[in-house]
């Protein structure tokens, strides 16, 4: 198997930790997404949404989004030590979290530069006073993190799970938009601390 990917995307990013998290190596086909390979006939016909990252199996299926290949070896290699849980509360946690830093964190972020950026303007309609809302949003979303992290270790829990993941893409990521974490954060600066010496986070 295989995974198309660019590698300092967001979405290939969470990809390639969760990977390491669990030990697996996959090969890796990388993918010029600014040059627009990814709008080639060849790559459409992997991916259903035309973006990266995509896993093709040894039978050719393919899938795409991130958190479904997540999901899709989580599955395949079960542990008692899940990235997505165990219990169905835990589950459930996990889930919740991890749904509340997509929509309110990472993918507002990706928004914020996309737009003001334009990175993409030749195959999209960019918007600079939405971008400044969008990084504005996620300004406004951090201290909702941070008082997550004075109550727990992790963002789910007492432990390192895919919504840490996420969140440590989307800090990551954030310092493109001019966004940094200080000691106005003080819970989340001291887990991002923390999440940084993990080696699956290392490049």
């Amino acid at each position: 198997m295989k995974i198309y990917e660019l590698a300092q995307s967001p979405s290939a990013r969470r990809v390639s930790i969760f990977l390491a998290e669990m030990g697996i190596d996959v090969e890796r086909v990388s993918v010029d997404i600014r040059g627009g390979e990814n709008l080639s006939d060849a790559f459409q016909a992997k991916s259903q949404n035309s973006l990266i990252p995509v896993l093709e199996l040894n039978d050719g299926t393919t899938i795409c989004e991130s958190i479904a290949i997540c999901r899709y070896f989580d599955e395949s290699y079960p542990s008692e030590h899940s990235l997505f849980g165990q219990t169905p509360l835990e589950k459930a946690q996990i889930e919740m979290w991890q749904r509340i830093i997509e929509f309110k964190g990472l993918f507002v972020a990706m928004q914020a530069f996309r737009n003001l950026t334009g990175v993409y303007k030749d195959r999209e309609t960019c918007v600079e006073s939405w971008g400044e809302v969008s990084r504005q949003r996620l300004i406004e979303f951090l201290p909702t993190l941070d008082k997550r992290l004075f109550e727990s270790t992790f963002v789910a829990g007492e432990r390192f799970t895919v919504a840490d993941i996420s969140a440590y893409v989307m800090c990551n990521f954030m310092k493109n938009l001019d966004i940094h974490l200080d000691t106005g954060l003080p819970h989340l600066q001291a887990w991002f601390e923390t999440v940084n010496q993990r080696p699956s986070v290392r490049p």
